[in-house]
């Protein structure tokens, strides 16, 4: 495994002349490379596209639903006698008046679910902070130049500054995962700078 240091930057432009700034500082051509991170959820790493097999905020629906479908089918039954006994309804009336409970009911608690998921999600064990899309630099370093690579990226106005362990094949990051949590590596640049 090979430790790369890399950098966000908002356009191509900015990206090449941090490349450049590190060939100046000594890094060789094929230690560094830059590459577009498409943004969250856009990696299509599913046929039908999207990052993971299912909505984090979803998980909760079918449980919510379920919950729904009753309460909402008692609720409609109440309702449905309610009307029965006042109207001299038949009974079908009632039946469908449970039936239409349920429905809703489903509805809204398949809603609910979600709703407290959303509102729980930056707590969530199934949530995972990514990184930010945008032009990534890597470069490929050794432990004692890791932290001038550091440098020179940031003061080339790269932000994100991570390091990683990953396979360097040919030139680039053979096995850059975007989904996988960035190691921040700031704090450790800056106070050797």
């Amino acid at each position: 495994m090979s430790l790369i240091v890399a950098a966000r930057f908002t356009t191509f432009p900015a990206a090449e002349t941090a490349a450049q700034k590190l060939f100046n500082a000594g890094f060789v051509e094929e230690d560094v490379t830059l590459f577009f991170v498409n943004p969250r959820g856009q990696h299509a790493r599913y046929p039908i596209g999207g990052d993971t097999a299912t909505d984090p905020a979803a998980r909760k629906a079918p449980k919510g639903a379920g919950l729904g479908v009753t309460i909402g089918a008692v609720i409609g039954a109440i309702v449905g006698v309610g009307i029965f006994a006042a109207f001299r309804a038949p009974l079908l009336v009632s039946i469908i008046a449970a039936g239409v409970g349920a429905y809703v009911g489903s509805l809204v608690g398949a809603m609910a679910g979600t709703r407290e998921r959303e509102q729980g999600a930056h707590h969530s064990p199934f949530h995972q902070e990514t990184r930010d899309s945008g032009v990534l630099v890597a470069v490929h370093v050794e432990p004692d130049n890791q932290l001038e690579a550091a440098r020179v990226l940031r003061e080339a106005g790269g932000v994100s500054i991570e390091k990683a362990t990953g396979r360097w094949q040919q030139g680039r990051w053979a096995d850059f995962d975007p989904l996988r949590t960035p190691q921040p590596l700031n704090e450790f640049a800056e106070k050797r700078a």
